[in-house]
């Protein structure tokens, strides 16, 4: 459908990184920019997660990780498969919002990394209805929304 790319993630692109998460869209569905970016900055060194950078045309404007769902303790994965993959993201450049990008990249990613994973998993906050609802359009089942590792509820999705 798009012309997409999923270049690995630099620390070039950190203060990229950093405006998007500043933009009002984002509505404080994550941490604050700076908190993010350094915590972003230490996984890069741990090789753990897998970073990208989705490019439309060449154009920088979103942002997708993943990595074993085991590999953080997540309470909300327990009892799926040891070779799960969790994905985390975020369309950043408000320009893109609302054309059916964010369901378009995350399917392009997953069926990708189905290609080598089993199932792949997300957590989105329940409330935050337009990722759950990009989520859904990429092919995520909602299953039940427990408690993550601070105790926050998450909406457990997958995708097998």
């Amino acid at each position: 459908m798009f012309d997409l790319t999923f270049r690995p993630m630099t620390r070039a692109d950190l203060p990229m990184f950093r405006r998007w998460l500043d933009q009002p869209h984002m509505g404080g569905w994550w941490g604050d920019s700076g908190t993010e970016a350094r915590l972003v900055e230490q996984d890069m060194d741990k090789g753990v997660v897998d970073m990208r950078v989705v490019e439309h045309d060449g154009d920088p404007f979103a942002f997708i990780q993943d990595y074993n769902a085991h590999a953080f303790g997540a309470p909300h994965y327990k009892g799926f498969d040891k070779d799960a993959r969790a994905i985390d993201t975020f369309l950043g450049d408000p320009a893109y919002l609302g054309q059916g990008y964010g369901a378009g990249y995350i399917a392009a990613r997953v069926a990708d990394l189905r290609r080598s994973y089993p199932v792949i998993l997300t957590d989105p906050d329940p409330a935050n209805t337009r990722a759950i609802a990009a989520y859904r359009r990429a092919g995520f089942t909602p299953g039940p929304v427990a408690p993550c590792e601070d105790g926050s509820p998450v909406q457990v999705m997958t995708y097998h």
